[in-house]
């Protein structure tokens, strides 16, 4: 798994005092882990496509989405530049655009233009849509069906 961007352990200890101190269970060591990451960002593979050297692809993720929130990134590749081991820049932002769902208009349709009322109402036809209530000769709290009571009020008038 050899790349452009792979780091080896004299470059591990000469950026050492940049990374967190390790806590608990730790599957990959740093090494791997931090290859693996530049494997990524070299090859633009996607994460579950990482190969099985590097260790679990999930691990390794949810490591790298941590080291990013902390701010852990920015000092090692900091230091990883001052050392002259890798020369990034770290300027650009890629999405992969198989995962970035675009709204129906960026996709380049054509936008509705502007409701244009003739100057007259006549020239402009009847209103296409009128609500008119309507009254229902019934109280909505009377079931629909007549009861026994007013069956029998109407046989006695």
């Amino acid at each position: 798994m050899t790349g452009l961007m792979e780091l080896t352990r004299e470059h591990l200890e000469r950026i050492r005092e940049s990374l967190p101190v390790e806590r608990g269970n730790v599957s990959v060591d740093v090494l791997s882990f931090l290859n693996a990451v530049l494997y990524v960002a070299e090859n633009g593979c996607k994460w579950r496509r990482l190969p099985a050297g590097f260790g679990n692809w999930h691990t390794i993720y949810t490591r790298m989405n941590r080291w990013s929130k902390t701010g852990v990134w920015d000092r090692v590749f900091a230091r990883l530049q001052q050392e002259g081991v890798l020369q990034v820049d770290l300027r650009v932002v890629s999405l992969d655009s198989t995962i970035v769902k675009v709204h129906p208009d960026g996709t380049g349709a054509l936008k509705k233009t502007a409701r244009n009322p003739s100057a007259s109402r006549a020239a402009a036809g009847p209103p296409r849509f009128i609500w008119l209530p309507r009254m229902s000769d019934k109280p909505w709290g009377l079931p629909s069906r007549p009861d026994s009571a007013a069956t029998d009020r109407k046989a006695a008038s």
